[in-house]
């Protein structure tokens, strides 16, 4: 058996076959999604740029605040129920907004109240993907399984977009929407050919209590809360800001909207190639490797801080991308390896909402901080944070010590 052979072996089960084909297809919708609903907007009466941030708010908030209430029903009722429900939401809310887009009657607040619908479809639905994937695959494979599910997420983030600008302007946003509810109704189809099994073991009670397991579970493991936060704090100080301030810096030294795309596309490149490096490997000690990685995004931020022609920005976001692929692809792996299935969707939940919670408000401070100490200063100084904060989590010995190594064949968890 070839090295290339044995790195795809995890192909050979049916089940993860085809969750991968409908995970794929939704990031790919998903992906098409943001640029049509943006054109969308615009085009409508009363549409504009602020419209478009109320509709993006409006879905963001509305993920964050159903994550916890996902977590538990994930849990309580089983990864592949939730999901399918989740999935089924999502291809009913974006059905109607083509509905509506392609007869010309759609309205600003009907758009917000669709996207919200979307929002709530994707809370639901995140907590199952850690939980569900240990039934799919043994957990020596675990990894591999993660590595080509987090290499999906570039590739859809290449196409998607691209994809979506072409048949805008071939046809309208109203087809690109209708061509993204289709993609999370071969998700739905996808996830209803796996098998469904009982609830976890210890799972029921009120909401309240078994969201206060979930967050016992959450904080009585060092290296999980510890390395959460540390994720969260680099999303609010680092990458929001690169998010914000990149677009303008390159317009004013790059080349403009052309050497950004360049910029993004390399990353998503990189996190490509990341998980290929990935696939057949199983450090020792994951964890480390995985927070060790999270340095990688420091790079393009400091090569724009610098002012380093494009060349060495494309090429540091290359770098970027590999790095998140480690980082995530380990985490991931680390997490379903040692957190009891019971509690793995909760579990999930806490860790999403405290990576991604404080997301919003950097992206919204980004700008006025830049206004103030210049753009250059607040990437410089979120360089040295994300680089200070790996060296000062890799310290603690929970998370530099940690070790997962699976016998061979053993499952994690049961499909549920």
């Amino acid at each position: 058996m070839t090295l290339g052979t044995r790195r795809l072996r995890v192909l050979r089960h049916a089940r993860f076959r085809r969750f991968l084909l409908g995970r794929t297809t939704s990031l790919l919708g998903s992906g098409m999604n943001t640029i049509a609903t943006t054109f969308a907007v615009l085009r409508l009466p009363g549409g504009g740029v602020d419209a478009v941030g109320g509709v993006m708010a409006a879905r963001i908030l509305a993920v964050l605040v159903v994550l916890l209430l996902g977590g538990v029903l994930t849990d309580r009722l089983g990864a592949r129920t939730v999901m399918l429900a989740a999935d089924l939401l999502r291809f009913l809310s974006q059905g109607v907004l083509a509905v509506l887009l392609l007869t010309h009657s759609a309205r600003i607040w009907e758009v917000v109240v669709l996207a919200v619908l979307l929002g709530i479809g994707e809370g639901g639905f995140m907590p199952g993907l850690s939980a569900l994937v240990p039934g799919l695959v043994p957990a020596d494979e675990l990894a591999n399984a993660n590595a080509l599910l987090e290499m999906t997420r570039p590739m859809t983030s290449i196409a998607g977009p691209g994809l979506a600008g072409l048949l805008v302007a071939a046809f309208d946003a109203g087809t690109v929407v209708a061509v993204d509810a289709v993609s999370y109704g071969v998700s739905v189809v996808a996830l209803a050919g796996l098998p469904v099994a009982r609830a976890a073991e210890g799972a029921g009670g009120g909401m309240f209590s078994e969201l206060g397991r979930g967050w016992r579970e959450f904080t009585s493991r060092t290296w999980l809360w510890v390395t959460t936060l540390h994720i969260g704090l680099f999303n609010f100080v680092l990458w929001a800001p690169f998010l914000v301030l990149g677009p303008s810096m390159a317009e004013q030294r790059l080349g403009g909207a052309r050497a950004w795309g360049l910029v993004l596309a390399l990353e998503g490149v990189g996190a490509i190639v990341g998980g290929v490096l990935l696939l057949g490997r199983k450090p020792r000690r994951g964890l480390a490797w995985s927070v060790a990685a999270s340095a990688g995004w420091a790079v393009p931020a400091a090569a724009l801080a610098v002012g380093l022609p494009l060349f060495w920005v494309a090429a540091a976001a290359f770098c970027a991308g590999i790095g998140a692929a480690v980082c995530t692809t380990l985490a991931t792996t680390v997490i379903q390896r040692d957190v009891p299935a019971e509690v793995r969707g909760r579990i999930s939940a806490f860790d999403s909402l405290g990576a991604f919670a404080l997301g919003p408000l950097g992206l919204a401070l980004a700008g006025p901080a830049s206004g103030v100490v210049g753009a250059d200063r607040v990437l410089g100084f979120g360089v040295l944070w994300q680089l200070t904060a790996v060296g000062v989590v890799l310290a603690v010995p929970s998370v530099r010590r940690h070790e997962a190594v699976p016998r061979a064949g053993e499952r994690v968890g049961a499909v549920r």
